[in-house]
Formats: C-alpha cells, sequence, structure tokens
C-alpha cells in the first residue's frame, strides 16, 4: 500500500503543510515513520480521512477552488469493479469526483484505494490518470 508524506497528504487535501501537521500531531490521522525518520500516512486512512474532512469540515468558505486545466489530483477513495465496468471515486480537496470506465483500465492503472490519481473533466467526461 503506498504511503503519503505530509507534504503529500497536505497537496491532496488542498491545505498547508502545517496544517496537515498540526492535525496529524492532533491525532486525526495516523502517522508512522519509516526507516529515516520521515512521518507517513498510509493511503487507505488518508482516503478515510479526506472523506471524513470533506463532510464534517466541508472545505474553508472563504478559500477559491480551481482546476488548471480542469485537472484535480487527489486520492482514490473508493474503487467498484463490475464484469467489464466499474466505477472509481477521487476526492481531491473538498470535490468528489466519480467516473465510470472499463475494469481493464482500472486494472492497467493500478487503481484502488488510497492511490493518488487525477482525475481530469472534459464537457461531461471524467477521465483517471494514475499519478
Amino acid at each position: 500500500m503506498q504511503s503519503y508524506t505530509i507534504g503529500q497528504a497536505a497537496r491532496l487535501l488542498g491545505v498547508s503543510p502545517d496544517t496537515a501537521r498540526r492535525w496529524a500531531d492532533a491525532g486525526r490521522v495516523a502517522t508512522h515513520r519509516d526507516e529515516s525518520g520521515r512521518r507517513l500516512i498510509d493511503g487507505r486512512d488518508l482516503a478515510a480521512f479526506s472523506v471524513e474532512l470533506a463532510k464534517n469540515d466541508g472545505g474553508d468558505e472563504g478559500a477559491s477552488y480551481t482546476s488548471v486545466r480542469n485537472a484535480f489530483p487527489g486520492i482514490v477513495t473508493a474503487v467498484k469493479l463490475g464484469d467489464v465496468a466499474a466505477q472509481v471515486e477521487i476526492q481531491a480537496g473538498p470535490h468528489r469526483l466519480v467516473s465510470l470506465l472499463t475494469r481493464e483500465a482500472v486494472e492497467e492503472l493500478g487503481l484502488e484505494v488510497g492511490v493518488e490519481a487525477t482525475a481530469r473533466v472534459k464537457s461531461t467526461n471524467v477521465h483517471i490518470d494514475r499519478t
């Protein structure tokens, strides 16, 4: 399972590294240390926290959210696989994006809960890129 540094988690959550560090210090999200002593957050824990944060905090009221070229970097929070099709949910800061794509695409991209990914939106289609 992929783990994220405090800085990476902050970027995915749309907050400053200091805010992410304070949340970790307060026990809002679990961390562990790697061999070099860096604090890391397990991808599944970060995915669950991002969903909880979006539900409970609703994002910063005064903050302005925008996408550069309609790209929404975030973390995969759910994957539902069918025989042929799949549904992937990404939490990108306060935004929850859902995309329907082929099961084959999900498997080729290695998409699973806790993996960093980018949702790209064009018109009514959402394309998922593994980052």
